[in-house]
């Protein structure tokens, strides 16, 4: 009764506020149950530019935020556990960037929207999980600079004839996924399919039936014939799987794919920040304007390159 009571008073300030809720496929059930849209990064960042809301809660990490703010400035964007990073994200920062682009003139960067907004604005075009093979092979440059996750970068290498420069860094949650495991549960579930994110390592990765973004999961997973999977990405991309496939059978990889950042956020953590209105991102102008220009580049970029 205490969780029906916090998501009654959460709605009635949405609602009083002219508020929207977002919440990445990545958060708690009980966030995402409560969110008016679920989805991933940039995909919420989008919806956010195009609600008609005053006030967007964004449930996710910091650099979504951001993202956010970048593609939505004029709404109040609040982030209710501003503690919730993204170590993957902190693993470049623009100076280091700078350096590496000294090192390799001319070189275009293409940086995962999984970055700071001061990355972003140190590149030359984003790309997101789904579309980071498109946006490659949408350049001229026979080299580019790939920022910051090198396993989605050498996911990416496999797809374009292009030279590589990669930063390394990582994401730790789907670094901890392990082959052995994978082959472990294959052979003890033979006719399981296994569906992994490319942010997981090329031994991994290349253990897989299918390779995808998380909304990508849903969609292939509904569609599959197959009725069981091993699931290779956080662990709560299983409640919004198992509630539109509720026939199916979907096991997580290793009780290890848990980002504890993801996980931050409360039902109570969104009325406080609801009831305060606090915290709030805000990207500084200057610096919104150049990574909206990264943004704004593969947004431009057409899925059939």
């Amino acid at each position: 009764m205490y969780q029906e009571e916090l998501k009654r008073e959460i709605r009635e300030l949405l609602r009083s506020r002219n508020g929207v809720l977002l919440a990445h496929n990545y958060m708690r059930d009980e966030v995402q149950e409560i969110a008016d849209i679920t989805g991933d990064s940039l995909a919420l960042s989008q919806e956010a530019a195009a609600t008609t809301a005053d006030v967007i809660v964004f449930c996710g990490v910091h650099f979504m935020a951001e993202s956010a703010s970048i593609l939505a400035p004029e709404k109040t964007v609040l982030l209710p556990r501003l503690d919730a990073g993204c170590p993957m994200a902190d693993m470049v920062t623009p100076e280091g960037l700078r350096d590496l682009k000294a090192r390799h003139p001319g070189v275009p960067v293409v940086t995962y929207v999984n970055s700071t907004a001061a990355v972003k604005a140190e590149s030359d075009i984003c790309c997101t999980s789904a579309n980071a093979v498109q946006v490659v092979n949408s350049l001229p440059n026979d080299e580019i600079i790939f920022v910051p996750d090198r396993n989605l970068g050498r996911y990416v290498a496999r797809f374009s004839p292009k030279t590589f420069h990669f930063w390394e860094g990582f994401c730790p949650t789907h670094e901890r996924m392990k082959a052995d495991t994978v082959r472990e549960l294959k052979s003890a579930h033979p006719d399981a399919l296994f569906v992994c994110h490319p942010e997981c390592a090329p031994e991994v990765v290349a253990l897989a039936d299918h390779v995808c973004s998380t909304s990508g999961m849903y969609d292939w997973c509904r569609r599959s014939p197959a009725q069981r999977f091993i699931i290779g990405t956080e662990a709560g991309i299983l409640y919004r799987l198992r509630r539109e496939s509720p026939d199916k059978e979907f096991i997580l990889a290793t009780p290890a794919l848990i980002c504890p950042n993801m996980k931050l956020t409360s039902l109570e953590d969104i009325l406080l920040s609801l009831q305060s209105m606090s915290p709030v991102v805000k990207v500084p102008e200057e610096l919104r304007l150049r990574a909206k220009l990264a943004l704004d580049r593969m947004l431009a970029v057409p899925r059939d390159v």
